[in-house]
């Protein structure tokens, strides 16, 4: 199939692509990498008034740093992030997670920006951003406003941005020193059934603080578990009791690659295992997909 009839529009500023969005009344939707936007165009699930094509506003496409702060352009591509020597040193599991998005058709035009709009419950990009408490930017006719990820979803698929606002930005806190993550998929860079995400800091002393536990594939969204209480040393008992406690906040789907029972049962493991994984590591991070 192809798309239904739609107006275009290549704006080369923030505030023309602001003023496009707004002449139709909710009737346009922004193009930026378009790998998921295409497809739901060529299916007919979508049939937008217009399309805001973005992808010629340079002020979109850069990662900065402005103190402890690191700040990456919705227009910047997964394929940046993953070559970024740049986020490698100041976002080491963005950089990390990224790759296992899709393959390297999908990172060479997926953008940060356009994940997080699009706000999938297994995405590994809005995973990431949640547990690292990073703040979504947005222009709308009303000016700039700073949403912070814990409250940037409504609901799957669905985020709190007005039909006239435009994600610019997304604003990253100092990373932790360490992190872990693990993703169960059927088979390779498939979307996830379920993904876990560990980060901390540990003293010398061995006492960890600000521990924090993110989950995608089991509720309408990311989600942040509850955490460990801050100078746990993560024993044995300390994991196994925070990977229970994770199964408070899940409300896992059932859909054509699992089950709502299978995926309840997969928190808790891997939920036991990025804690692990987190308690021994040595550097900057660990990483394993199983």
């Amino acid at each position: 199939m192809k798309p239904a009839p739609f107006a275009y529009h290549r704006p080369t500023s923030v505030a023309e692509a602001v003023a496009r969005l707004g002449e139709y009344g909710g009737g346009a939707r922004v193009l930026a990498g378009g790998q998921s936007l295409v497809p739901m165009l060529n299916m007919r699930l979508w049939r937008p008034d217009a399309l805001v094509d973005i992808n010629d506003i340079d002020d979109l496409d850069d990662i900065l740093v402005q103190g402890d702060r690191t700040v990456v352009g919705a227009l910047v591509r997964y394929s940046t992030v993953e070559r970024s020597p740049l986020v490698a040193e100041r976002l080491p599991l963005l950089a990390r997670i990224v790759r296992h998005i899709g393959d390297r058709q999908v990172r060479n035009r997926g953008t940060v920006g356009g994940a997080l709009v699009q706000g999938d419950p297994t995405g590994e990009m809005p995973l990431a951003c949640l547990v690292l408490g990073a703040v979504v930017v947005a222009a709308g006719p009303a000016g700039t406003r700073r949403v912070p990820l814990t409250e940037f979803y409504e609901g799957s698929y669905a985020t709190v941005l007005d039909p006239g606002e435009l994600v610019v930005s997304v604003e990253f806190p100092a990373h932790p020193r360490h992190f872990a993550f693990r993703e169960f998929c059927r088979k390779h860079n498939d979307f996830a059934v379920i993904s876990a995400v560990a980060t901390g800091d540990r003293d010398e002393d061995g006492t960890w603080h600000g521990v924090r536990l993110a989950l995608g594939g089991v509720a309408d969204g990311p989600v942040l578990a509850p955490s460990p209480p801050d100078g746990t040393r993560l024993t044995d008992d300390d994991v196994a009791a925070a990977a229970e406690a994770a199964l408070t906040v899940v409300d896992p789907p059932a859909d054509v690659r699992a089950s709502a029972e299978y995926r309840r049962h997969l928190v808790p493991v891997y939920l036991h295992r990025v804690l692990t994984e987190l308690r021994e590591a040595q550097g900057g991070g660990t990483h394993e997909v199983a």
